[in-house]
Formats: C-alpha cells, sequence, structure tokens
C-alpha cells in the first residue's frame, strides 16, 4: 500500500512538471506570419548516383538563391554549392555536373540599373567529382550535355571563349560570336580533365552511349569548314559529314542508340524564297559523307507534299527504320500587302469542327503539324503512315512491329463543344503498305499499343470495361466481361461514364496486361483464353489500394517471375507505406505502414538503395533512405528545421452524415496548443473531395487560391476541409447537404465559435461558397474566388486559356448539370447564385483576375455588379493579367494577406484594414495597398 501511495505521489508531481514544460514551450513558439515565408525551403531536385553511394538534392527557397548538396551515404560528408540549376549526374557515378547562377539579389540590381544584357553577369559550370569531392567552375557557359547513357564525357558552350578568326589583326572584319554564327564548343574528358575545341558551334549532341559527339558548325574565318561534323570519342578522330554554305540551316541532330547513325533535317535553299523544301540526310558509320534519303521527290510522300522540318526524326531501337514527319505545303502569306491592307476577320461557321477560339490556341500546333512517315534503311523505301484524315499515329516503343495504331477523330470533334470526353475512329495501319484497316468505331477512351505492338487495348467508359484487339487475329476480346467489380471510378459523381483506374502495365510477352480497380491490380489474358486473376487478392476485402511502383525507367514490361514493390493507401485510417508481392504467395508482404503519406522518388540504377520522401501534416517531406525491404530506414534531410520555433497544429478525420443521410469524411485542423475548452473561430475551406490527403504537409508559402490551413492554425484557427458528394442537376444543393451538417455537427462539440464561421473557396469551391450563401446565414465572412454566378451566361462562355466552349462543364463535368439549357433551364437558374444574391446576409470578399483563362471574369462582375446593386458588404480584387489565380509571387503573399486580414476582421474582431475601409482608388493602384489597419478609436 505504501509503494502505490508513492507511485501516486510520482505520478501527481511528475504530471505538472511535465505540463509545465511543454507550457513553457509553447509559449516559447511563435505563430506563423507571411514573412515566414522566406525561411522555407523545397527539395526541388533529389538524385541518387547510379551505385547508390551518394544523393545530390536541392534545397530552395520560393524566393532567393538556394542550394545544391552531395551526400555520400555511408560517411554522411556533406559538400554544398550555391545557386545550382540544371543538374544532371554522369552515368558512371563519379560527376555531377550544372550551372551555377549569379547571386538573384545582385541581379535585380544590376536591373533597377538598367544593365544591358551583354552586361549582366553570365552562369558558370560547375564540375563536382564525387571522389575528390571537389568543384571546378568553369565560367560564363551557355550549355552543356553530357551522354544519357554514359560517363567520362561533357562538352559546354562558352561566350567567354575566342573563336579562331575573332582575333585582332585580321585584314576583314573579324566573325563574332553569336546566336547567329554560334558559340564555341568545348569537349571535356572528365578522365584526364583533356580539352578539346571546336569554333563557332550552332547546335551538338552526344550519341546516348557516349561513343559519338556530332555538331554543326558555321566554320571560322581561318579556312574552317562549316557543316555537320562527327567526332568519334573513342578514336579521338573528326569527320566532316556534309559541307555547308553559311546560309543552310539545319535542326534535329538524331542519333541512333549505337550511336552509329545519325539524322537531321536541312535547309540548302540559299535563295529567300518562301516556299521552304527542307530535306532528309542521312549518315551511317563508314559513309564518307551524309547523303539525302528524303525529300518532295522521295517515292512513297504524297504528291506536293515536304519533308516537314517541325518533326525530329528518330530511329527505331535496331536503328533499322527512320522515322519521319511530312506535311502539305503551308498556306503562305501575301507579302505584297502591307499590314493596313490586310483583312483580319474570323469566320465562326456553324460546322466547324472546333470552335474558332480554339482554332486560334491550337493553331500554331496545326501550322507545325506533320504526319509520320517511315524509311526502311535496308532498301530506302519510304511508306507513308499518317494523314489528315488519319492524323494520329503511333508505333510501338522500339519501332519495331509491322502495324501502326492510327486515330481518327475528325466525326467527333463538334461535340467538344458540350461533350469534352475523346472519341475516335481506331485503325490498324500496315507499315509495310499505309494501308489502314478499321478496328473500331466511336471508342470513347484513349487505345494504346502494347509495348512490343500485338495488341491495341483500351478501355471503353460506356460499358466500363477494358478491351484488347490482336494485330495478327484482328479479333476484340472484352477482358473484364463477367467480372463483378467496376473498372471505372466507383466514386465518379459528374452526369458522364466513369473513368478508369489505369493500368500497371504488360506482363513480359505481352502475356497479360495489369489493370487497377479500386483496390487491387487484376492480370487480364489479351486473348481472352485465360481466366482473370486478382493478384493482390485482399485489397477490396481491407480497403487497402495497391499500385505498382515502377522502380525501372527503362521497364518495358513487367516480370511477374520476380518480386514486385506495390505501394499501399487504406482508405480507412489513410495509412500509407509498401508491400512486396510474390508469385504464389497469398496476400503482398507488408514491408511499411504508417498515418504519413510516401512517394517513392527513385532506385538507384545498379544498387538496391531506395530513395522516398515521407511526409504529414506536422512532418515536411524530407528525403529518407532505404533498402529493397525498407530495412536501414533512415531520413537523410532535414530542410527546414526551424519549424521547431513555431506554433502548428494538428490534423484528425471528421465523421458526419449529410442532410441526404450519406456518410461523409473531412479534415479537421486544429492548433497546437488547442484547448477543448476554448471557442475558436474556424473556417470551411474545401473543393469536392480531400480527406485521403490528410497526411499531406503544407509548408509556409503563399499559395494560389485556398486559405493556408497551417498559417491560420498557428494563428488560432480551426480549419475544416469538408468531402462533397454530387447529385446530378443539384450541385449547390449538394454541396450545401454536406458542408452544413458538418459544420453543425463540429459546432455541437463545444470548440468552435458559432458566432464566427467563415467559408472560403476558388473556382468550383468558389462558386459553391457563393451559391451556399444564398441558403444560409451561418457563415459570418466569405470570401469566394474565380466564381460562376450565372450558370445561364457562363454555359454560353468560352475557356479562353483552351479555346474550348464551357458547355461540356454543364453537361458532362464538374458542374454536374447534366443537361442543356434548352432541355432543362431550371437548374440553370436555381443553382446560380446570381439570382438569389438579394437573400445573401454574408460580407463577401470576391477574386477574379482579368485575365482568367478558366472562368470567364466577367462572372466575378455579375455577383459584384449584384451585391452592389443590392448594397451588400462586398469587395473584389482583380489582380491585373494573371490568370485563373494568382501566379506572381507577390500577387500571391498580396493575396493571402488580404484574406487573412479579412476574416481576422469578420472572425476575431480585428481592425479594419484601410482597403476594407475606403478600397484603393484608381489614381493610388500600384502606389499604395492599404494594408494599413485601421483604429477605430482615432
Amino acid at each position: 500500500m505504501k509503494k502505490l501511495f508513492v507511485g501516486i505521489l510520482l505520478v501527481c508531481l511528475v504530471l505538472p512538471a511535465f505540463g509545465q514544460r511543454k507550457a513553457q514551450a509553447l509559449m516559447a513558439k511563435k505563430p506563423l506570419t507571411h514573412a515566414a515565408y522566406d525561411e522555407w525551403k523545397s527539395i526541388t531536385f533529389r538524385q541518387l548516383t547510379p551505385d547508390g553511394k551518394n544523393l545530390a538534392y536541392t534545397l530552395n527557397p520560393e524566393d532567393g538563391d538556394g542550394k545544391l548538396v552531395f551526400l555520400n551515404l555511408g560517411s554522411n560528408q556533406v559538400t554544398e554549392v550555391q545557386r545550382a540549376v540544371n543538374i544532371q549526374l554522369t552515368e558512371d557515378s563519379r560527376h555531377a555536373l550544372f550551372l551555377i547562377k549569379a547571386q538573384k539579389d545582385s541581379l535585380i540590381q544590376l536591373r533597377r540599373l538598367k544593365k544591358k544584357k551583354e552586361d549582366m553577369p553570365k552562369d558558370s559550370l560547375g564540375i563536382f567529382d564525387f571522389q575528390s569531392r571537389q568543384v571546378v567552375k568553369i565560367p560564363q557557359v551557355k550549355s552543356f550535355k553530357i551522354p544519357a547513357k554514359s560517363g567520362g564525357w561533357m562538352a559546354y558552350q562558352s561566350e567567354n571563349l575566342e573563336a579562331e578568326g575573332e582575333s585582332e589583326g585580321n585584314d576583314t572584319k573579324p566573325k563574332k560570336v553569336s546566336d547567329d554564327n554560334g558559340y564555341p564548343l568545348v569537349l571535356i574528358n572528365l578522365k584526364d580533365r583533356s580539352e578539346l575545341k571546336f569554333d563557332y558551334v550552332k547546335d551538338f549532341t552526344f550519341s546516348e552511349k557516349g561513343n559519338a559527339l556530332v555538331f554543326y558548325s558555321t566554320g571560322n574565318d581561318k579556312g574552317g569548314q562549316a557543316g555537320i561534323f562527327w567526332h568519334d570519342l573513342e578514336e579521338a578522330k573528326t569527320s566532316l559529314l556534309l559541307e555547308a554554305h553559311s546560309k543552310y540551316k539545319f535542326k534535329f541532330l538524331s542519333l541512333d542508340e549505337a550511336g552509329e547513325q545519325l539524322a537531321f533535317v536541312a535547309d540548302m535553299d540559299t535563295t529567300k524564297a518562301l516556299l521552304r523544301q527542307p530535306k532528309l540526310m542521312y549518315w551511317k558509320k563508314g559513309m564518307e559523307a551524309a547523303e539525302q534519303i528524303a525529300d518532295e521527290n522521295t517515292a512513297g510522300i504524297p504528291e506536293n507534299w515536304l519533308v516537314s522540318d517541325n518533326f525530329r526524326p528518330y530511329f527505331s531501337k535496331s536503328g533499322e527504320r527512320l522515322f519521319l514527319g511530312t506535311n502539305p505545303p503551308p498556306i503562305l502569306m501575301d507579302t505584297t500587302l502591307l499590314p493596313e491592307e490586310m483583312v483580319q476577320v474570323e469566320v465562326w461557321h456553324w460546322q466547324d469542327d472546333y470552335i474558332y477560339p480554339e482554332q486560334n490556341v491550337r493553331a500554331d500546333r496545326e501550322r507545325k503539324r506533320s504526319y509520320l512517315a517511315w524509311i526502311d534503311l535496308n532498301d530506302r523505301k519510304l511508306v507513308q503512315l499518317g494523314s489528315p484524315e488519319i492524323s494520329e499515329i503511333r508505333v510501338d516503343e522500339e519501332g519495331k512491329a509491322g502495324i501502326a495504331l492510327g486515330m481518327d477523330d475528325r466525326a467527333y470533334r463538334m461535340m467538344r463543344t458540350w461533350d469534352i470526353s475523346a472519341y475516335n475512329d481506331i485503325y490498324a495501319i500496315d507499315l509495310n503498305t499505309g494501308t489502314p484497316r478499321l478496328i473500331e468505331a466511336e471508342i470513347k477512351g484513349m487505345p494504346r499499343l502494347s509495348p512490343d505492338g500485338g495488341y491495341v487495348f483500351w478501355y471503353s467508359s460506356p460499358d466500363i470495361a477494358w478491351y484488347a484487339h490482336g494485330l495478327a487475329t484482328g479479333e476484340t476480346v472484352n477482358l473484364t466481361e463477367g467480372l463483378d467489380v467496376s473498372f471505372g471510378n466507383e466514386l465518379t459523381d459528374v452526369p458522364d461514364f466513369p473513368s478508369p483506374y489505369g493500368v500497371a502495365g504488360w506482363s513480359t510477352g505481352e502475356e497479360f496486361v495489369l489493370v487497377y480497380d479500386r483496390y487491387d491490380i487484376w492480370q487480364l489474358d489479351p486473348k481472352g483464353e485465360k481466366t482473370a486473376v486478382r493478384i493482390t487478392k485482399n485489397g477490396r476485402e481491407n480497403q487497402r489500394v495497391y499500385r505498382y511502383e515502377k522502380l525501372d525507367p527503362e521497364e518495358r514490361m513487367i516480370d511477374l517471375s520476380t518480386e514486385l514493390l506495390l505501394s499501399v493507401f487504406e482508405e480507412g485510417n489513410k495509412d500509407a507505406g509498401f508491400a512486396r508481392w510474390e508469385k504464389g504467395k497469398a496476400n503482398p508482404e507488408m514491408l511499411v505502414k504508417t498515418a504519413h503519406r510516401y512517394n517513392l522518388l527513385q532506385k538507384a540504377k545498379s544498387a538496391d538503395v531506395l530513395l522516398y520522401s515521407r511526409e504529414n501534416f506536422q512532418e515536411f517531406p524530407d528525403l529518407h533512405v532505404a533498402d529493397m525491404s525498407f530495412g536501414k530506414a533512415r531520413k537523410v534531410t532535414q530542410a527546414n528545421p526551424q519549424q521547431g520555433n513555431y506554433l502548428w497544429g494538428t490534423a484528425e478525420i471528421v465523421k458526419w452524415n449529410s442532410l441526404d443521410n450519406i456518410p461523409l469524411e473531412g479534415i479537421l485542423y486544429k492548433p497546437e496548443n488547442f484547448d477543448p475548452n476554448k471557442k475558436y473561430p474556424m473556417v470551411v475551406v474545401y473543393y469536392e473531395r480531400f480527406s485521403n490527403t490528410i497526411h499531406q504537409h503544407h509548408k509556409p508559402e503563399p499559395i494560389r487560391s485556398l486559405v493556408h490551413r497551417t498559417m491560420y492554425v498557428s494563428n488560432d484557427y480551426l480549419i475544416f476541409i469538408p468531402d462533397i458528394v454530387y447529385q446530378t442537376g443539384y450541385p449547390g444543393e449538394s454541396a450545401f447537404n454536406c458542408i452544413i451538417p458538418g459544420v453543425s455537427h463540429l459546432i455541437a462539440q463545444g470548440f468552435v465559435d458559432k458566432d464566427r464561421v467563415g467559408i472560403q473557396g476558388h473556382s468550383w469551391s468558389g462558386y459553391q461558397t457563393a451559391y451556399i450563401l444564398t441558403r444560409t446565414n451561418m457563415f459570418r465572412a466569405a470570401e469566394a474566388g474565380a466564381i460562376v454566378a450565372n450558370m445561364t451566361s457562363a454555359y454560353g462562355g468560352i475557356r479562353w486559356e483552351s479555346g474550348l466552349a464551357r458547355m461540356f462543364q454543364y453537361e458532362k463535368a464538374q458542374s454536374r448539370l447534366g443537361v442543356s439549357l434548352w432541355e432543362n433551364p431550371l437548374p440553370y437558374l436555381e443553382n446560380s447564385p446570381l439570382f438569389f444574391a438579394n437573400k445573401i446576409e454574408t460580407p463577401m470578399l470576391l477574386l477574379h483576375n482579368d485575365a482568367d483563362g478558366a472562368v470567364p471574369w466577367y462572372q466575378g462582375i455579375e455577383m459584384y455588379l449584384a451585391m452592389r446593386r443590392l448594397n451588400k458588404p462586398t469587395w473584389m480584387l482583380n489582380y491585373n493579367g494573371e490568370p485563373h489565380w494568382p501566379v506572381k509571387r507577390e500577387n500571391r503573399i498580396d493575396f493571402q494577406t488580404r484574406m487573412m486580414q479579412f476574416f481576422d476582421h469578420y472572425l476575431k474582431d480585428a481592425p479594419m484594414p484601410l482597403w476594407m475601409q475606403r478600397g484603393v482608388p484608381a489614381i493610388e493602384k500600384g502606389m499604395r495597398q492599404g494594408l494599413e489597419l485601421v483604429d477605430d478609436n482615432n
């Protein structure tokens, strides 16, 4: 009994002391402010060396100079380089190469002094040796390249080096280095640091395996020839492949995988003719010079067509085929007319395939459109595959199959106005003749070729099924027929067919195609002869989502005889991790699973080392390494140690039922020093479904459009993120039915101040916010960005960024009305907050920018003018020239500042800022921001 008393006494003494220390620690922390943005770093680049012994990563602030860090994973030795960008690691794990930028502050200062471009600091080249851990710097470098699959070599171009012919003393005016003339190219052997310089180079490339360097030089003033050169890196020999005139133009130096063949496009017409006639040039090791292999007169190219100079030619993996682009002659401008003599008119035809705004967006792409052709390099026969009728042609990954996939969407383009989903007629194209054979008409889905080109396969949205068409047999098989699970999104609540969960890949030899349902991976026989097998077995039973992790970027097919790494996500508790699948095992073996979000970033190419990030609301996604079983796992970065100085928060799942009695989930973010006996202001933030993102980290940064949940909870707000489910025809009411009971549920817990609840949304959720305000006075303040106020006028609007008509959004997509305006106008009226603005009593802050390419900004104007006419407190922010949300950093900070001031005023009784009290008149724009808080006592 005495021992028990002593134990209780110790607990009574320890607990208050522990609580006191915790309280003191919290008091030492400070709330986040907008000034904290600059303290936070992001890891924007991260890569293991192929041998898995070293890690390179960057720590970059959003604004300012960052650094590149090289970490030896064995010794933990660290080397840092400031302001490094464009980082590349060599295949032999020996070197890293990168450009070093000038200090941002110095560049800004020079710009203030209006320095000319040529007087601005130039980049330097950095070469880091992983063995000596030394950095060599080369000043004033324009660009550099290394072989993709070989170490030991690099080449760079510099503005700082003197080219032959540039020196003083020449009788003629020396040739200057420039974009037109080219720049010196320096080839460096990274093993012995020997160098070789070539003058006036305009373009250069390495072969993948590092056995050759090809470049185009305009020649120098001392007899150096102009032309295309081949430098053999193994024999240290340079050969002229094609001598060039100074007015020749060359594009697309393309090498085969073996590094023994070259193709490029040449314009060798020295006249000023408007109609250019490019030639396709070809060279193979052993040939004395490059020769023309195709032009406008080549047999097989359609009459009057040209070789395209907008298509990069490429070789098949075997090197036996050369693929190229062709095109009809372009429409030429009448150069005899002055600009004021030209008629500039848009003719919008009611039967245009694409509406005119979309034509404008696509115009440059259409001018450069090429149609695929190929040349058999054994007999030089050219076969045209693509045509204006069947413009999209896809060949297998290695370019070796005898049949290609062709797609024709011409008959369905007009439908894009009201149904954006892709329809296609699909064809098998005989590579030997170019002859098409119809496989299937009116496919709603995106067909693809299997890796070796044995099958065309696609997901058909209308019947929620996967199909495969055997190109050898000509037979089409429904692969999922009779299976009692859905391979389309089970949570789809738009008035359209559900989209697929996706494809993991094809197994070796194209024996099976592996596709996903909501939880599991299925093995499907493309011939339709073998029974479908759910290889993960227990996903659906446990509400566990399995997805295949591709560890080799060059993997073409999945070897089912080996172990496979799978990602795991638990829908129930939101835990995540990784599992190992092995053929014959009952269930995948769980390797790691925690209350985090994981992102597998890389497997070292030649070592069993995994690089991944792990995060949750409190934990920044720092980098971790582990072995293939996630053993010996350890965190290897600490990007933001200063987080410990700030008040943060917690995230938890909340459950309730909608007014339609649908079970729902959401996320509630609470302050770190949360007191359940205290009443907190709360802001509701939402956009369809967010609950599965509970473990996402939100570092302080000026985000574009939504309330920053970390910033607000650090300042004693609650943030509630409810999931929304929708009923076709009632999008606004659906949001109301989901959000209102969720807020009421939290108010009933006793820690939400029911009189200090705000709501905020942008774009789709901005619309819903405006709608909800017409139905309730529950919210004391609301911010709604890029809203649709009037569905009748928005239905007939244009998404100017893409040129698409907006009709599809209402009939088939996110706006979820499911009918046209003329089939049933009532949903368009009933769901438009504009027509019920007189019922709104909540002060509202609107954001709508005048360059919004998604939601026309006149929608925001309609709402603003309605509220103004009704004399209701409303403000509207328009960041001139900005798109759907503020992009410019200063504008993002400004928006986040104003939005927080707005909510602070209404939900915390903070003083009103000047911009809310009196606005910012046009004559003050850009000079006074009105962010000062107004003291009502003065």
